[in-house]
């Protein structure tokens, strides 16, 4: 059998799985799972066509057939154990009372730094497989509290380390982009991004400190949020740097992806960053999901983002029709620019690294459970990547706390300087979002590390706090290559970044299913 057809057999397999499973239920159209929408599959169940057993199975028919087999993404680290004997139990609740909650049974991917009961967390390191937290994280205990099943765990840069691509010591091999097999994901979230992007899930879960979530959604033609930080919790994720982490919802459309953030936002004791977020959220997203909202806004072409010597000339081209396609809808479209940005950025003085310090506490506050309790121990136990050695060595050198670091306190410094100039900038310009492209450059070839990388996220919303949207905006590299779009803007202004999204959205329809293909 060639491998050919060994994957086409597999395809058949996963979607005649699907079928057989759901044979009990009326005659009907089988159930379709790629590029499934939260709202087709609650149409579904309610038109009881579809059960949630039958929907679960047929994700992990999919992840089956195609993730260690056919195209081979290499996106999933494990899967949920439990999955179908949550999904009966689901199935048995909805028969009695009707659906658990705005995620009922909806299948979700989540990145492999979340903790989560009954299922292994290791942050891609070696040094923590096999760890069995005690707990959910705050975010994932929503998303099951709203209804949701943790479907699998997936792959990410180890520690969340780097933006670039999605490798890790837990599990062998990179995790390839669906739309070209040969590409990079971005990192760190490029396994939830690849798993969502190939629908082995229905939504999924990432972080983000400086890009992950929105540079591996840009890859993977996806929406990625990432919120005012202090409006969603980062309570059982293992830090990277607490002053920028940001845990978030990725999804193959907006609509999708706001289900997720309206659950996740709120005020959590267990993360002291989130204390205002009560009275700073809208009382629904869901509401902002409507048309006509880029007529008459004013948007601002945030060029300091993404020019740069590197930048590609097709990227610049799909970007160009982007803001085309942002002026035919009304929008009113200016130039922005920081100008005291070079000058705020030269007056930081010393470095500052937080790994050590926030990895530590967390799990200092894991007690007795903790598979670690220094970085130190991780280093020792020579269980990492080799590619992420020297950062574990270098973070391991920290000896200050970051409060009593200079070069921390001088970093804070910068950082409130840049949102003041940010915000008096926006105002000035009386703007209701900045937009640039996501990335500069299309994702890289595996492995090369030379050519430019093109990530455009780690300035401007991360040294903020300010919320980021990216959303697909076409595709590079004779139409195959996907590129993102990100609408930046003011402190809890996720609702108007929102509608500004789904507007741009709804009018261009750029995403589209890969084709998964054997390589």
């Amino acid at each position: 059998m060639t491998r050919h057809t060994s994957f086409a057999t597999a395809l058949l397999l996963a979607a005649t799985s699907l079928t057989e499973t759901a044979a009990a239920q009326p005659a009907h159209r089988p159930f379709g799972l790629a590029e499934a929408s939260i709202a087709q599959i609650h149409a579904a169940f309610k038109a009881k066509t579809l059960t949630c057993r039958a929907l679960t199975k047929g994700y992990l028919d999919r992840i089956e057939a195609l993730d260690k087999r056919g195209p081979a993404i290499n996106a999933i680290v494990l899967v949920n154990p439990q999955a179908l004997a949550a999904a009966d139990s689901l199935d048995a609740r909805y028969a009695a009372a009707g659906p658990t909650g705005p995620l009922h049974c909806i299948p979700m991917i989540v990145k492999d730094n979340f903790e989560t009961v009954g299922m292994q967390t290791t942050g891609g390191s070696l040094a923590l497989e096999g760890w069995a937290p005690l707990q959910d994280a705050t975010m994932v205990r929503q998303i099951k509290q709203a209804g949701a099943i943790v479907l699998a765990k997936s792959n990410l840069a180890e520690w969340a380390f780097t933006p670039y691509e999605t490798v890790s010591s837990i599990l062998p091999g990179y995790t390839h982009n669906p739309y070209a097999l040969d590409r990079v994901t971005a990192g760190s979230s490029g396994g939830t991004a690849a798993a969502v992007a190939a629908s082995f899930g229905a939504v999924g879960l990432g972080t983000d400190t400086g890009n992950s979530i929105r540079g591996p959604s840009a890859h993977q033609a996806l929406v990625g949020i990432r919120s005012t930080m202090g409006l969603t919790s980062r309570a059982g994720v293992i830090p990277l740097n607490a002053s920028a982490d940001i845990a978030g919802p990725m999804a193959r459309t907006v609509a999708d992806a706001v289900a997720v953030f309206d659950v996740v936002v709120g005020s959590d004791p267990a993360d002291s960053v989130t204390a205002l977020a009560d009275a700073k959220r809208s009382a629904s997203y869901t509401s902002f999901l409507v048309r006509g909202a880029l007529k008459g806004a004013r948007i601002g072409i945030l060029r300091q983002a993404y020019e740069r010597p590197t930048l590609d000339a097709e990227v610049n081209t799909v970007f160009e029709r982007a803001v085309a396609d942002l002026r035919a809808q009304g929008a009113v479209i200016v130039e922005a620019r920081v100008d005291s940005l070079d000058a705020i950025q030269r007056r930081q003085q010393g470095g500052c690294n937080r790994f050590k310090a926030d990895l530590e506490r967390y799990f200092a506050a894991r007690g007795s459970n903790a598979p670690v309790k220094t970085l130190d121990d991780v280093v020792r136990s020579r269980k990492f990547h080799p590619t992420v050695e020297q950062r574990l060595r270098d973070a391991a050198q920290a000896t200050e706390l970051p409060e009593q670091s200079a070069g921390c306190q001088s970093r804070e410094r910068v950082r409130s300087a840049v949102r003041d100039a940010v915000t008096q900038m926006m105002d000035a310009l009386q703007l209701d979002a900045a937009i640039y492209p996501t990335w500069s450059n299309p994702p890289r070839l595996i492995g090369d590390l030379n050519t430019p990388h093109g990530d455009n996220s780690q300035l401007f919303s991360p040294t903020t706090g300010f919320p980021s949207i990216t959303v697909p905006m076409g595709y590079t590299r004779e139409n195959r290559l996907p590129a993102g779009i990100s609408f930046f803007g003011r402190p809890w202004s996720e609702g108007r970044l929102i509608a500004l999204a789904y507007d741009y959205e709804q009018t261009t329809r750029h995403r589209r299913a890969p084709v998964l293909t054997a390589r």
